[in-house]
């Protein structure tokens, strides 16, 4: 039997809370949620599924090689002046999936009520992927710049908030679309539950301030961004990511994406994938975008979306938060804890999932996966 977390089931009210508190800055609030144990799903029949609630993505024909071999890692760091292990750090943050990836050698990887097969939610850390899609559809010359405006791609967006504003103030948070994350999203998600078009939401949407202007938090932008890949390359998102990304880079199971009632992938969230895969994804990007010798996402493409976009805001780049100082690391990051993060310093990848959450700090949570990087190329 596989198993798979029971988040994707909550809908309603419990899933519009959880999506009004996705990342505002380095720091995430969260609230306690109802704790999900997972379920059996039968090995048999892997497409059995709510239908209409989400779409399949499948695997590659030969998966990208993660060899476990377990290391002994003795990770203790310093934060807010006080010394913590990184067991600490797993329990108090309610952990149910943590991966360690040396190269492609799986040094730590531990489960709580999950295994290797459970199928964790990505939350926000989808929106790294949907960056993904948007550079390797520039690069194929589908979209002909990241400053076009994303009306020559949607043109019912025009006359909206989202009229004359660029890509790249899409990708950088800066839309200038008036919007409050954490009052705004539960809106949209509750009213995409009851089976309204997240598209006709943004069309809504009205100006708020000038783009690119400063940093705003914006998930109705991942949304749009998603639809871009969609009408750019006439091919449904969730069918790009799987031809593009989920099976080049080698991908060992089948993942699902969420969608509306229209039919269009939420792009701002709701990855429902292995710990594994997630982790084969962060090694893509500490490739430089190469996976079993093919360049999956081009290397200038990695480069840019993992390097400061804007003088306002130098913690982010084009859908992907980046460490501070001169390590040059990054991560993709999710709601309450979801974590695939870089070093290319040392090499090292690291996820970390949860089914139920708590509070959570994303600077401390930098640190930690920090101290298990330099740990890991310390013992090698």
């Amino acid at each position: 039997m596989r198993t798979i977390d029971i988040t994707h089931r909550l809908r309603g009210p419990v899933v519009a809370t959880i999506a009004a508190l996705t990342l505002a800055g380095w720091t995430v609030p969260a609230h306690a949620l109802p704790r999900a144990a997972p379920i059996p799903l039968a090995q048999a029949a892997p497409d059995v599924a709510e239908a209409g609630a989400f779409d399949l993505v499948r695997p590659s024909k030969s998966p990208v090689k993660l060899r476990s071999d377990p290391r002994k890692l003795s990770v203790t760091y310093t934060y807010e002046g006080n010394e913590r292990t990184l067991e600490d750090f797993l329990t108090r943050t309610k952990t149910n999936g943590f991966v360690v990836l040396d190269g492609q050698k799986i040094v730590d990887e531990r489960y709580v009520e999950a295994n290797r097969n459970t199928r964790f939610q990505s939350w926000s850390m989808a929106k790294s992927f949907t960056s993904t899609a948007i550079g390797i559809a520039l690069h194929e010359g589908r979209i002909r710049s990241i400053d076009d405006p994303v009306t020559r791609y949607l043109p019912e967006l025009r006359g909206s908030g989202y009229d004359g504003v660029s890509i790249r103030n899409l990708l950088r948070m800066s839309s200038g679309i008036a919007w409050d994350e954490r009052s705004d999203i539960p809106k949209v998600q509750t009213a995409a539950n009851r089976g309204h078009q997240v598209g006709k939401m943004a069309a809504r949407q009205v100006r708020g301030w000038e783009p690119g202007s400063r940093f705003e938090y914006t998930s109705m932008n991942s949304f749009v961004l998603a639809e871009i890949v969609s009408r750019a390359t006439g091919t449904p998102y969730h069918k790009y990511v799987e031809k593009k990304i989920w099976q080049p880079a080698g991908m060992e199971s089948t993942a699902r994406i969420d969608k509306d009632s229209a039919g269009d992938s939420l792009g701002y969230c709701c990855y429902h994938a292995t710990d594994r895969d997630f982790a084969r994804f962060g090694l893509l990007y500490l490739r430089d975008g190469k996976a079993a010798g093919r360049q999956v996402v081009p290397r200038s493409w990695v480069k840019k979306s993992t390097t400061p976009s804007a003088s306002f805001n130098t913690g982010y780049g084009l859908h992907w938060w980046l460490g501070d100082g001169d390590q040059g690391d990054f991560m993709a990051a999710g709601f309450g804890g979801q974590y695939i993060y870089v070093s290319p310093r040392h090499g090292v990848v690291v996820v970390k999932s949860t089914v139920s959450t708590s509070a959570n700090d994303q600077r401390e949570a930098l640190t930690a996966f920090r101290a298990v990087a330099a740990e890991v190329a310390r013992t090698r």
